[in-house]
């Protein structure tokens, strides 16, 4: 397996020196790639893990009575869906642009289709157990991280992460109305949304009350929900800014803007997690 070569298949003399310190492709690389030149022999540098994936998950789907094939010789070979760039033999030996990302040699297709064809046949006598083979390594705990995450961030003084730095400023007259230009906007005092990406959560939050209780309706999966982070006039402190656009179907009642973030004191220091809300305010 080699990196991208260029669109011409042409690597300039000073780029090959360079590739060569890494690690010079061994004849079985330039063979398996040919006529391909190989850019970076990733498919034998190890260091400090592998630099290419050796195992490649593949699925197949069935939705009804529709499928999808991609490229086109799988489609004449039963059908099945395959991501990335996956040219065919001849199309490889002209080494364009698709052949070029194709990593894993002139036969990648081939071997797609050899899988597929396994799963197409389980799947039409109706087995439900396939083995799965190999599961790709987990290298989540030794991943170099060249860019060091932020650390350090703190509020101004007397006040705390979450805090309201602009509450929502109620309109003249008494409410919001929906579809209105005029939005709900808070500002919090926040650190970096980069120490916790709250890929199972969130930043933003729309809660609306529902008796006694604030209830999450909008979050920052919806498109009428905005959060927007900058560093304040100082370049010291971070703001978190929440803005509602509100839809035309949302309900009336009292509402409230609510932020969710994270910091960390020092580098190694274990991540603290902080909320704050702005007022209530009412839409009609």
């Amino acid at each position: 397996m080699d990196l991208v070569s260029s669109a011409f298949n042409k690597i300039p003399e000073e780029y090959k020196k360079l590739r060569d310190a890494l690690k010079k492709p061994s004849q079985y690389q330039v063979d398996c790639q040919e006529p391909k030149t190989v850019l970076l022999s990733t498919g034998e540098m190890f260091d400090p893990y592998a630099w290419a994936p050796a195992i490649v998950p593949i699925q197949m789907l069935r939705w009804g009575n529709s499928s999808y094939f991609c490229p086109r010789r799988i489609h004449h070979n039963g059908g099945a869906a395959a991501k990335g760039y996956i040219a065919t033999f001849e199309e490889y030996k002209q080494q364009r642009y698709e052949a070029a990302s194709t990593l894993y040699g002139p036969h990648t297709l081939s071997a797609y289709i050899q899988e597929f064809e396994k799963l197409a046949k389980a799947m039409a006598k109706g087995e439900k157990i396939v083995s799965k083979g190999p599961s790709p390594p987990d290298l989540s705990s030794v991943l170099l991280k060249v860019q060091l995450g932020p650390f350090g961030d703190s509020p101004p003084p007397h006040t705390n992460f979450g805090d309201m730095k602009q509450d929502i400023i109620i309109p003249k007259s008494g409410s919001f109305r929906k579809g209105d230009l005029n939005r709900p906007t808070a500002t919090f005092w926040s650190a970096n949304p980069n120490y916790d990406l709250l890929t199972e959560g969130t930043y933003a939050v729309v809660e609306m009350l529902q008796g006694k209780h604030w209830v999450p309706v909008y979050d920052d999966d919806d498109f009428c929900l905005f959060f927007k982070w900058k560093l304040d006039d100082s370049g010291l402190h971070s703001i978190a800014t929440i803005e509602w656009e509100i839809p035309r179907d949302a309900n009336f009642g009292v509402y409230r803007l609510r932020h969710f973030g994270s910091s960390r004191k020092t580098k190694d220091s274990p991540i603290i997690y902080f909320t704050g809300a702005s007022s209530g305010f009412a839409v009609s």
